[in-house]
């Protein structure tokens, strides 16, 4: 399944602009990266993966639509999947691309 190209174009303008910007195709979707580091995911099957401190992950997942990653039958410490729901409205989009790019700016580059 092809990744949504709207919701990545909605992210590419809220994170475009970020020094190190790059975006890569993986995982079936589209990474943003910031410095090599993956900050945001536009995810394949729908919505976002996205990067966070992993000490905040059990507070995040309680939100709406929010749910820990998991990659072959593993949670991935640090990551969010967040349902296309969660993401539609623009406020909630970038409260969550946000937490992404600010989570991965404190990562050594790449």
């Amino acid at each position: 399944m092809a990744y949504d190209e709207d919701l990545a174009d909605r992210v590419r303008e809220l994170v475009g602009r970020e020094p190190g910007f790059d975006e890569r195709r993986m995982f079936g979707g589209l990474a943003m990266m910031l410095k090599g580091n993956m900050a945001v995911v536009v995810r394949g099957a729908g919505g976002l993966m996205v990067r966070v401190d992993p000490a905040e992950s059990e507070r995040l997942e309680a939100e709406p639509g929010a749910q820990a990653t998991v990659m072959r039958g593993r949670p991935m410490r640090g990551w969010i999947t967040v349902d296309p729901s969660a993401c539609a409205q623009d406020a909630d989009l970038a409260r969550w691309v946000d937490r992404g790019v600010s989570y991965a700016g404190t990562l050594p580059a790449k």
